[in-house]
């Protein structure tokens, strides 16, 4: 089996290939020879990314968990070997209660919980908890956060902001691509900036994974990493139904997705198929104020996706390549692109596609998780234990002036 450098290497080498054969001189002609070894170069490359994206989870989990230890000593002023060792109590705490609650914790184990309780939330300025609810530890909350992007778009290229509290906020919002500076004479003052702001008003909405059933054998194998599998299980189901609010949400009773708020920057001829010229049309509708910023991008599902990659420009040259450099993201038109199932796929007046600046979306956390672990007779008789974690947050788009635009399909 080859290690994770040879396929990086064989994939730029595959990649170089490709972006030689479609950056060809202006002159050429795209022919179907062409097409043909392009073609088969997108097919070898497929099965090398899946092998590069297996080896890169597991050296991701390794850094984020290096990470995680040097913030709970930076934040707390421990050495690295103490935020080891108190990561490593905290998560037997944490393995213990949910393995048969509080009674099967040691008394030093919850003597140190209690501690860490008090001091969470001390420092988050909130009061004690429920009777039977479990404030989960900030760091156990953090890995949740982490795995969540994994079952979601959104997150992914968001501006995250994590919050102590849930209590209302007000943002701000201002239309950037009008604002410029002004010469000012010697010794004169700076005139204070006119810029007109207005505000979003941001609140927490109360999440639920909804209850999760854990057999008793699952809870008594030692052998099972229960935190692991429970944090797993949360993100999934906490991640996908706030992916789907941050990317189509109404903005009542939820939050107001990305792809409500912004505006309609193209309207399709077709109500099922994208063409190159509706694509560059959306790009050159978000101002170049923000398309300059480097960080602007695509964000469409899957499916929409496999029919780009059949796209063609104005000369015949495919409009997708992959990227050339170990972790460079592959491009479309030459911008990223983030795959988000929660995107709709084109159909009649059908939103498939959005562009920009995706970092104007906020998306804000509380830094508070109460979970329940649940032994009443529902669960008993069926020789389970229930579990449910809460979770708040919220999202909107923090922008007037157009950061991110869509291209709507045509009504038939």
């Amino acid at each position: 089996m080859k290690g994770i450098q040879a396929l990086r290497e064989e994939r730029k080498a595959i990649a170089a290939q490709m972006t030689n054969l479609v950056n060809k001189p202006e002159g050429e002609k795209w022919t179907e020879n062409d097409q043909s070894k392009y073609d088969d170069l997108k097919n070898a490359i497929g099965p090398i990314d899946q092998q590069i994206a297996a080896f890169e989870e597991t050296l991701q989990l390794t850094d984020t968990q290096e990470q995680r230890i040097n913030d709970i000593a930076d934040e707390q002023g421990l050495s690295v070997d103490e935020a080891t060792h108190k990561e490593q109590k905290m998560k037997a705490c944490m393995n213990s209660w949910l393995r048969g609650g509080v009674e099967n914790m040691s008394n030093d184990q919850r003597e140190f919980m209690a501690t860490e309780v008090k001091r969470v939330q001390a420092e988050m300025g909130i009061g004690q908890a429920n009777t039977g609810a479990a404030l989960t530890h900030r760091e156990f909350v953090s890995r949740l956060l982490e795995a969540m992007k994994s079952f979601g778009g959104m997150r992914s290229v968001a501006t995250i902001l994590p919050t102590a509290t849930g209590n209302q906020m007000d943002m701000p919002t201002t239309d950037a691509t009008s604002e410029e500076g002004e010469i000012v004479g010697e010794n004169a003052p700076a005139p204070e900036d006119d810029a007109e702001f207005g505000s979003v008003s941001m609140g927490a909405f109360k999440y639920s994974s909804k209850s999760i059933a854990i057999p008793f054998e699952l809870t008594q194998d030692s052998g099972i990493d229960l935190e692991a599998y429970i944090l797993k299980r949360l993100a999934m189901r906490l991640a996908r139904v706030q992916n789907k609010h941050f990317t189509v949400g109404t903005g009542t009773g939820q939050p107001e997705g990305v792809f409500t708020a912004a505006t309609v920057g193209k309207a399709a001829a077709s109500a099922s198929k994208i063409t190159f010229a509706e694509m560059n049309h959306l790009v050159h509708s978000v101002d170049p104020a923000y398309r300059e910023g480097g960080n602007c991008s695509f964000m469409f599902n899957d499916m929409t996706l496999r029919d780009l990659k059949d796209e063609k420009d104005t000369t015949g040259r495919p409009i997708w390549l992959p990227g050339f450099e170990a972790g460079d993201p592959d491009r479309i038109m030459g911008y990223n692109y983030t795959i988000n199932q929660q995107v709709a796929s084109a159909a009649a007046n059908a939103k498939p596609v959005a562009f920009g600046d995706f970092s104007h979306y906020t998306i804000r956390d509380v830094a508070q998780l109460m979970m329940f672990r649940m032994t009443d007779s529902k669960y008993t008789l069926k020789g389970q234990v229930g579990f449910v974690g809460f979770q708040r947050s919220d999202g909107k788009l923090l922008d007037v002036g157009g950061a991110v635009k869509t291209l709507q399909c045509a009504a038939s």
